[in-house]
C-alpha cells in the first residue's frame, strides 16, 4: 500500500496560514529536502480552498497525479486534475493507495487533513516548522477525534531555523477505523 505523507510548513505556534489566509512567511531560500520528497512523490491530493489558492502556479506540484476534494470545484478546460466528490472520497481513496505508485503528498486543507487523520489514511507527517510565531491564523490540527501517537523516524536543522521532522503515525493502519479497507 502507498504511503499518505502529509508534508506542510507550520509556524512554531502550530498555524498553516496567517490571519488573513497568507502563507507568505514560509522559508523559499533553499531546497529543504523537496527535491528528494518529489523523487519518491506521483500524486498529490489536495482540498479545494487550498487547490484555489495555487491554481494559477498548479505547475509548483511536479507529480503525475493531482486529485482535488471537492463537491463544487469544475475543473477548467485543459486542466490535469482529478476531482473527488464526498459521495465517492472511500472508494476512490482506497483505489488510489492500493494502486502502483510512489508516495501521495497530502498538501491540504486543514479539513481534509482532519478527515484523513481522523480516518488513520496518513502514514507519515513531514512538518517543515517555522521560526516564526503568528500568533493567530488556521491551525494545523482541528477536530481530531482519537489520540494519535507519533513515533520520529527523522529531524533536520536549518542554518535558517528552519526544523524538519518527520513522524510515523502509530499505528497508521487500523482495519477498525477504515471500514472501506476491513
Amino acid at each position: 500500500m502507498r504511503k499518505v505523507i502529509l508534508n506542510l510548513a507550520v509556524s512554531l505556534d502550530g498555524f498553516i496560514e496567517g490571519p488573513n489566509g497568507e502563507y507568505d512567511w514560509c522559508l523559499a531560500d533553499q531546497d529543504y529536502g523537496m527535491d528528494a520528497f518529489f523523487a519518491r512523490t506521483d500524486t498529490i491530493f489536495i482540498g479545494r480552498k487550498s487547490f484555489e489558492l495555487v491554481r494559477n502556479d498548479a505547475g509548483m506540484f511536479p507529480v503525475k497525479h493531482i486529485y482535488v476534494f471537492s463537491d463544487t470545484l469544475v475543473p477548467e478546460p485543459g486542466e490535469n486534475i482529478n476531482v473527488i466528490s464526498s459521495a465517492n472520497f472511500e472508494s476512490t481513496v482506497a483505489a488510489i493507495m492500493e494502486a502502483e505508485g510512489g508516495d501521495i503528498w497530502l498538501f491540504g486543507g486543514a479539513e481534509l487533513v482532519t478527515t484523513f487523520v481522523n480516518k488513520r489514511l496518513v502514514s507519515e507527517l513531514l512538518l517543515a516548522i517555522h521560526p516564526l510565531l503568528l500568533g493567530e491564523g488556521k491551525p494545523l490540527f482541528q477536530h481530531i477525534k482519537d489520540r494519535v501517537t507519533l513515533t520520529l523516524i527523522d529531524q533536520k536543522a536549518y542554518n535558517t531555523g528552519l526544523l524538519q521532522v518527520r513522524y510515523e503515525l502509530n499505528p497508521w493502519f487500523d482495519p477498525e477505523k477504515i471500514p472501506f479497507l476491513g
